[in-house]
């Protein structure tokens, strides 16, 4: 053989060996699929879930495997004890695992529950168990049905709970049952838990608080007489299975106020468990107004009471006495806009018994501020243009206030301290992305969530300086899991509309991202107000899927959105959509200027508010999107409930120009692209009715459309292989029409 071909044969062999490990080194890397989002959940991040602070602040327990209690030291880590296990209880058809509990005041007893059965968002009915630590005897709650909310008193002796929209007292100790409310009934009355609205826009599920010392039990009485009735159909699907309406499907009536509707009349009421009598509490002669929570004060007979008008715009303290139901206004606040449903919880009152904290805007900046008993200003304790986002709680023996603000950037949080008057702020959190934090009883310790765009869940335990003792969950198995995928993590920019307002993004590129190649994007958005979703927090899902597919996704938070002070947020006020819209077409624009971007390729798509945004960019932004997804969506602000929409719109017999003009179902003759509308038909929420109403318009303007619809699903979507269905529809839809 001459030389010749010996090098050819020799170039040959190296060509082949090259593509050969070409070939594997790319085959050493997975592919993201579907199932390893939706099935298998491969990139879900762990986290400490369940921990409960002990009283004496240096312990903690959690649920391990479902199957048992257990007690660690906060300073070593170190499982001290085995405080429960389900093997004690020697009876399976009582329990087969733990879900959730709560101690007693003396943490001899625990309280827990099994048979949950959902009502709605946060409501749901079970049968309630006390387990005594020292007799190890197990008591249930009740046995004459199940049960809501059932919670401990303060010295542990009674436990309340609402059955039938009836509240209950159970005495533990003599195992008597007390029904204290009699006119409880479905659809009509509501004694200890709210209705659907409060529930959903006021964000809990009990109404009921017993007093510091446990002889008051204060409550709401909900009376839905007057709200209208919203029908839903339930056919017989699957987890679970309806089999009654396998061939007549079900009719679930519910009350549930629209804009502009007749709402729930509240009223508080104190029952005496010495007197055994019930006391109504002066809330005032308005009936058309919002009790969004009862809080006890650290007098025992002195019950707080937080009243709001029907606008939103007015929240009041009052304080009742339990007694004889004579009350007094402690304190006003007016906004021109509205008071955001955020600061009810942070109202704080003191254990001196002397002040108490909430959280304001009145700064044009959401900040903390101390107040004594009679509502006199102490001072302001947080100040500067940032947001404070959460208030942790109050040292009373060091004088220190917790919190959570977006001081750093409105992409980040921290956590903070500061003194009560205002001094000696110090930033515990060390790491910059997004911090969280739960602080032990007497606040010696906390646990500090932490994540950025490339970091994973990263849990540790710290002292209340801020200090490292351990790491409780660095994610190490995700990492490495993730050594074996090729992708990109958001990248973080901003940019100025034309009108001069500068708004804050992401963009996820692909992997082998080549800026000499033109992309589609899909932007990801909810855009409700106060809402983000641009923010400097771990996510890997969907968007991963599509980067890898060779889609640019991009995500821009508009105006209305939050951490960015009271005028950003609040300026979309009576025109939810208008500038929402008018951000999201600029961010299209923006991106269609940039080099890598196929400009005639850019889709949208969101779920619930996010659905009624991609709706109005495909209609009044049509120029701009050749493609949308709207899952859940709004589609006419009159369909939705009354405390949310007119928090933001006010009625619509006040404001229909507001309304009318910036819902999608008006400018459905403007559609121009492709269009997928996805929806559950059991959404309590935003109502199928939403899609229904929206097709018939698509349908009389000869607009064509898809639609998927999901059989007894609610907002959520979800059950069995649901997600899994649902995300495939949405990618097949994408990759045939982006």
């Amino acid at each position: 053989m001459n030389n010749y071909k010996k090098i050819i044969l020799l170039l040959i062999s190296l060509l082949i060996s090259s593509i050969v490990f070409s070939q594997n080194s790319i085959e050493k890397y997975n592919k993201i699929t579907l199932e390893d989002l939706w099935e298998n959940f491969t990139f879900s991040p762990q986290s400490v879930y369940g921990l409960r602070s002990m009283n004496d602040g240096v312990h903690y327990t959690v649920i391990e495997k479902h199957k048992e209690i257990s007690k660690y030291s906060f300073k070593t880590g170190k499982k001290v004890a085995t405080i429960f296990g389900i093997d004690e209880l020697k009876n399976d058809s009582i329990i087969k695992y733990i879900s959730n509990y709560e101690f007693n005041h003396d943490e001899t007893k625990i309280l827990f529950y099994i048979n949950r059965t959902r009502i709605y968002r946060r409501s749901f009915t079970a049968n309630y168990y006390v387990w005594n630590l020292k007799t190890k005897k197990l008591l249930p709650v009740s046995t004459n049905g199940k049960q809501r909310i059932a919670t401990f008193s303060p010295d542990g002796i009674n436990i309340a709970f609402v059955r039938d929209n009836n509240l209950f007292i159970k005495n533990i100790v003599d195992g008597k049952e007390k029904q204290i409310t009699n006119d409880g009934e479905f659809n009509k009355i509501i004694n200890g838990a709210p209705d659907w609205v409060y529930e959903e826009e006021f964000e809990y599920n009990k109404a009921f608080a017993w007093s510091p010392k446990g002889d008051y039990l204060a409550f709401c009485k909900f009376d839905e007489s007057n709200v209208r009735v919203f029908n839903m159909t339930l056919f017989q699907g699957s987890h679970p299975t309806k089999k009654k309406n396998a061939l007549y499907p079900e009719n679930y009536a519910f009350k549930y106020p629209k804009a502009g509707e007749d709402n729930s009349i509240v009223s508080v009421h104190v029952y005496n468990l010495n007197s055994e009598k019930t006391s109504k509490m002066d809330v005032g002669d308005e009936k058309d107004q919002y009790i969004p929570r009862i809080r006890w004060t650290q007098q025992n007979n002195l019950l707080g009471i937080i009243r709001l008008n029907r606008l939103q715009n007015n929240v009041e303290i009052l304080l009742d006495n339990a007694d004889n139901g004579s009350s007094k206004v402690i304190y006003t606040e007016k906004n021109k806009y509205y008071i955001d449903e955020g600061n009810f919880d942070n109202i704080t009152f003191l254990k001196d018994g002397k002040h108490f904290i909430l959280t304001s805007e009145k700064s044009a900046y959401s900040h903390i501020y101390l107040y004594n008993m009679d509502g006199s200003l102490v001072n302001q304790v947080t100040k500067g243009n940032w947001d404070v986002t959460d208030y942790i709680g109050f040292d009373s023996k060091k004088k220190l206030v917790y919190y959570i603000s977006a001081e750093t950037s409105p992409l980040r949080r921290n956590v903070y301290s500061i003194k009560i008057d205002g001094t000696k702020k110090k930033k515990l959190s060390t790491q910059e992305g997004t911090n969280d934090a739960l602080f032990s009883e007497g606040f010696k310790y906390y646990i500090n969530y932490f994540s950025n765009a490339t970091t994973p869940n990263y849990v540790t335990l710290n002292n209340s300086k801020g200090k490292l003792i351990r790491v409780l969950e660095d994610n190490k198995k995700l990492i490495d899991t993730l050594k074996t995928y090729q992708y990109n993590t958001k990248e973080f920019f901003s940019f100025k509309t034309s009108e001069n307002v500068e708004l804050n993004g992401w963009i996820l590129k692909p992997y082998n991202f080549d800026k000499n190649k033109k992309y589609p994007v899909l932007m990801t958005q909810y855009s409700g107000p106060n809402s983000q979703s641009a923010t400097d927090e771990w996510s890997f899902g969907w968007n991963q899927y599509l980067a890898q597919n060779g889609y640019i996704v991009v995500c821009v938070d508009g105006r209305g959105t939050g951490a960015r002070g009271e005028g950003f947020r609040k300026m979309t006020y009576l025109q939810l959509g208008k500038y929402e819209t008018i951000d999201q077409i600029e961010a299209a624009k923006y991106l269609g200027s940039l080099p890598y971007v196929d400009e005639s390729r850019i889709g949208i798509w969101g779920w619930s508010y996010g659905g009624f945004m991609s709706l109005l960019c495909m209609t009044k932004g049509a120029d701009y999107f050749k493609a949308g997804i709207a899952v859940a969506p709004v589609t006419n602000w009159r369909y939705y409930d009354n405390v949310y929409t007119e928090r933001f719109m006010r009625t619509p017999q006040e404001n229909p120009k507001g309304y009318d003009d910036n819902s999608p179902i008006n400018f459905v003759d403007k559609l121009n692209g492709k269009l997928l509308i996805c929806h559950g038909t059991a959404d309590d929420n935003v109502h199928v009715q939403n899609s229904i109403e929206i097709i018939e318009k698509l349908v009389q303007a000869n607009k064509q459309f898809e639609m998927q619809y999901y059989p007894n699903r609610n907002h959520s979507i979800y059950g069995g292989k649901t997600r899994l269905h649902l995300y495939t529809r949405m990618t097949n839809f994408v990759l045939d029409n982006l």
